[in-house]
């Protein structure tokens, strides 16, 4: 991973003062039915034990809610959240894209399959998204070629990207973005076996791959530590993406909180932005700095799928951090519910917002943290 050249710090800028915005979210999986209500749907082919066609996901959603308007535009699935991000304007946008965005037709064997065709990329960069996070378990859902043929798409749309790469150093180099005026953020990729990728999915050598911790130890933290130091300035701040944990179940195991705080601790990372649960999970502060354990999904083709009723999967959210350039310290947290429906994002209703919000205390009372309801449904953070 190369150096950085020294840069202005946010010290010599007047406006580093400004928090930094950002957005971020859980899963969004623009593959498999998703895809084939885009403009330009791949082979509808998939790998699947219960499903040979990815239309089916989209007759289950039918069956659901009524009929979705084929083909919709590339911004349809995104819906209510598009005006919420133009209202907000954040510095970044921050997602993990968990579909492999590929023609190829080599499936792997572990009974999802994941695929976006790469003439639907528009449907990323119609929400602007600044950096796609890869280190998940359905980019190589289709072979290390379509990994690669994700990484070329990503790359000709101009959007960033960390966590996945040709080889075991670019699976590590974190995505630099720069914001005017308030340093950069850095965003590091890395996924853990708990979320269901497999071990020989993780990059090593020159063999493609995503960045797969091998532990949550201590000395995992010192080798994050170290890619850390070589790239961020004063001013900037650090992002640790991680893609970790079961799919259901509302538990942080004790393990991925020690990692969290040390991260925070003793790898300069100022962020925790944690997914893989289909449903959001508790939010704390440590020291300062956010840590999200689970995003839950944001944008999937789930409706109409059974069996975990009860968490409600087609709840998501929209987070909206702000945090201080030069101490990366959060000050402030505003939430934003939506659900999901006829594969578009709904401003939620207040019965659901309530929901929510009684959700997001009872998982935060451990950590202190607990949100309030305003008018517009929208949820406002606090912590103690």
């Amino acid at each position: 991973m190369p150096m950085r050249e020294p840069t202005q710090t946010a010290n010599q800028d007047p406006r580093s003062s400004d928090p930094i915005k950002l957005f971020l979210c859980g899963d969004v999986m623009t593959g498999r039915g998703i895809d084939q209500v885009l403009p330009h749907p791949g082979s509808a082919r998939i790998c699947e034990p219960d499903m040979a066609s990815a239309l089916g996901y989209v007759a289950l959603a039918e069956a659901a809610h009524g009929p979705i308007p084929r083909p919709v535009d590339f911004s349809y699935v995104w819906g209510d959240s598009l005006a919420e991000l133009e209202r907000v304007q954040p510095d970044l946008r921050i997602v993990n894209l968990e579909t492999s965005i590929t023609k190829s037709e080599n499936c792997t064997e572990k009974g999802i399959s994941y695929r976006m065709s790469p003439e639907n990329v528009a449907c990323i960069t119609a929400a602007k998204i600044d950096c796609c996070v890869l280190a998940n378990n359905h980019v190589l859902d289709w072979g290390h070629a379509g990994l690669i043929e994700t990484l070329e798409t990503l790359d000709e749309a101009k959007l960033k990207r960390a966590g996945a790469g040709r080889d075991a150093e670019e699976s590590q180099s974190p995505a630099i973005l720069e914001i005017a005026g308030k340093g950069h953020a850095i965003v590091f990729g890395f996924g853990s076996e708990t979320s269901g990728i497999p071990r020989d999915w993780g990059a090593s050598g020159d063999r493609p791959g995503v960045n797969l911790l091998e532990s949550l130890s201590p000395s995992a933290v010192e080798g994050i530590a170290r890619r850390v130091a070589r790239v961020k300035r004063p001013g900037d701040t650090a992002i640790a993406s991680i893609h970790w944990g079961s799919n259901w179940g509302y538990e942080v195991p004790a393990g991925q909180i020690a990692f969290a705080h040390a991260l925070i601790d003793h790898a300069g990372i100022d962020i925790i932005h944690g997914h893989s649960s289909h449903h959001a999970k508790a939010i704390e502060v440590y020291r300062g700095k956010l840590i999200l354990y689970g995003c839950g999904d944001f944008v999937d083709d789930y409706e109409g799928i059974s069996g975990f009723e009860a968490f409600r999967d087609d709840l998501v959210l929209m987070y909206f951090p702000a945090v201080a350039p030069r101490s990366g310290n959060l000050v402030d947290l505003r939430v934003v519910p939506l659900q999901i429906r006829n594969f578009k994002l709904n401003r939620a209703s207040r019965e659901d917002a309530i929901w929510l919000r009684d959700v997001l205390n009872r998982e935060g009372g451990r950590f202190g943290t607990w949100t309030e309801l305003e008018a517009d449904n929208s949820l406002t953070f606090r912590w103690a």
